[in-house]
């Protein structure tokens, strides 16, 4: 497929040519860092100095997605959370995206606000400070005091930012079916990925949708003094637009600061890997994105949970797939292990099934004699990660997010405590899940489930007989069967009989010295020659094709 082919170019030439520049610099930069000469590697630089050709491959998709901006730093984000597609090396690079850009001018931010909520400033903000506390790729957040007295964060969209983003997913289309096209790139399922992409930022820059997640988690956790869910001003809250509740805490990437307060590490540490296992467990909808930057530590000891931009839900079906992979890998059960794989992930065709298994097996050997204190679940869920990607076996991404959001919560809990196992507080939610779905309300709940559907299908099934009854009688019955690859092989047919063919005829042309030079038949030879070629050709296609000689 040729660049020019795809329509986003010419709705977006500019911003194509600034994006190919970036790619084809970073590109040139891999290219250059296979060679052990140091002359020229110097040449290219990021925009911060780095020298692009002494930075692993990693490093460099990272910083190029830096500087493509906000659109592909989230796609770096949302990519990291696929460690089975991008592999475990390039996902925990990407968490390492900077998400700070730089802030919009006051006057900017004043004026949307105001055309936001319909007013001037000073009729909702007694206070409001045009000097941002924090600015990532989406917006930024300011603080504020309103009329009424409570002190409240402002977070409200960059200037612009609607539009940067529907010609960055523009162009990511036009670049995913690019990619889709390359032997090499092709297993990372570039379409596919971009398509969830898109549906993630789409959400993220509606702030409605922000609204109402930490409206749900407020209403969840009310009676909860163990965390802390900002308080939302609905009046005030618009699509580009969130005002909520200042909380006044220590952020968990300061743990320093943590130590030098009386709050208990150790339980602190604790609750907050509790609260986002009721959550993944109890209330089916989750904090999706659990890095030290969204959690602060209250002066009581609760936990504060920020930014809601990133929540998942979670499906009945998919948690108990999920916890039936958790227990296989407790139970070290291989077998059971595998059956959960195959059966929740895109298997690819002519997967060797007793292979993964042996892999599985070896897997859950390495984990069996470890102690549940020391049980590091991060690890564990990184390599099962790893061998998805070898086998290429692709988990539904809501599979894992969650795997992803459980390998950064173990993450995030050990730099507060080194010695934090989350399997240890896992442990106890294991019995509770067992005594969940033996209890008699999932029991009754899944029974209507399955009589609803019976119901369904016996409604379905009479008239769907009847109707191929009927064509059968009137001679409409039609079988369509689609051969798949078989073009390919008559093509090679008729090209095989074409050159025997004109392999015959050139024989006869010269044995019959038709229109003879020298006692050689002119056209004979020309024919012969290119049946020669054709020949040549034929059997050089199928011994491409690796089909020559295969066994079955």
């Amino acid at each position: 497929m040729r660049i020019s082919a795809i329509p986003q170019v010419y709705r977006n030439v500019n911003r194509w040519g600034e994006i190919l520049s970036i790619l084809s610099k970073y590109g040139l930069a891999d290219w250059l860092s296979r060679f052990e000469f140091a002359l020229g590697k110097s040449w290219l630089k990021n925009r911060s100095g780095q020298v692009l050709a002494n930075e692993s491959r990693e490093t460099r998709i990272r910083m190029a997605m830096e500087e493509l901006g906000p659109t592909f730093i989230k796609l770096g984000q949302i990519m990291s959370t696929r460690p089975d597609i991008v592999g475990g090396e390039l996902a925990d690079e990407l968490q390492k995206l900077q998400t700070r850009v730089p802030a919009d001018e006051p006057e900017l931010i004043i004026s949307a606000i105001e055309a936001e909520l319909g007013r001037p400033i000073d009729e909702v903000f007694a206070e409001f400070s045009d000097v941002p506390v924090a600015s990532a790729s989406i917006g930024q957040v300011h603080r504020g005091r309103l009329l009424s007295g409570e002190e409240v964060a402002v977070k409200i969209q960059h200037h612009g930012i609607q539009q940067v983003v529907h010609v960055d997913l523009d162009i990511l289309s036009g670049l995913a079916q690019l990619a889709s096209k390359l032997p090499e790139l092709r297993p990372y399922r570039p379409q596919a990925t971009v398509a969830e992409f898109q549906r993630a930022l789409r959400r993220e820059l509606d702030f409605t949708r922000e609204r109402r997640h930490l409206e749900q988690f407020g209403t969840a956790f009310a009676d909860n003094d163990r965390v802390k869910i900002p308080r939302v001003f609905a009046d005030f809250c618009t699509e580009r637009v969130l005002v909520m509740e200042w909380l006044e805490g220590i952020p968990l990437t300061e743990p320093q600061r943590i130590r030098e307060t009386t709050i208990d590490l150790t339980a602190v540490t604790r609750c907050g890997a509790e609260i986002y296992l009721e959550m993944i467990f109890y209330l089916g909808l989750y904090h999706a994105d659990p890095h030290p930057g969204n959690m602060l530590v209250m002066p009581d000891g609760a936990i504060a949970l920020l930014d809601f931009g990133m929540v998942a839900r979670i499906e009945e079906s998919l948690r108990e797939d999920f916890e039936d992979m958790l227990l296989a890998i407790v139970k070290q059960d291989a077998q059971r292990l595998t059956s959960i794989v195959m059966r929740v992930g895109a298997v690819p065709p002519g997967l060797d099934e007793t292979s993964l298994q042996l892999d599985l097996s070896d897997y859950v050997a390495h984990y069996a004699y470890q102690s549940v204190e020391h049980f590091e679940l991060a690890a564990a869920l990184t390599e099962m990660f790893d061998l998805m990607r070898r086998y290429e076996i692709v988990l539904p991404s809501a599979m894992a997010l969650l795997l992803k959001v459980l390998v950064m919560l173990e993450g995030t809990a050990q730099k507060l405590q080194p010695e934090f196992s989350l399997m240890e507080v896992l442990e106890p939610f294991q019995k509770k899940i067992v005594a969940q779905r033996l209890s008699p309300a999932r029991q009754l709940r899944k029974a209507r489930q399955l009589a609803y559907e019976i119901q369904q299908l016996a409604e379905v099934v009479p008239r769907r007989i009847r109707d191929i009854l009927l064509q059968v009688q009137s001679g409409r019955f039609e079988v369509h069967l689609d051969h798949r690859g078989l073009e390919t092989s008559i093509n090679r047919l008729v090209l095989g009989m074409l050159t025997s063919s004109l392999f015959i005829g050139s024989v006869l042309l010269i044995n019959g010295r038709v229109w003879p030079f020298r006692e050689v038949s002119i056209p004979g030879a020309l024919a012969l020659a290119l049946s020669a070629v054709l020949g040549l050709r034929l059997v050089r296609a199928i011994s491409k094709s690796g089909n020559l000689d295969r066994r079955h």
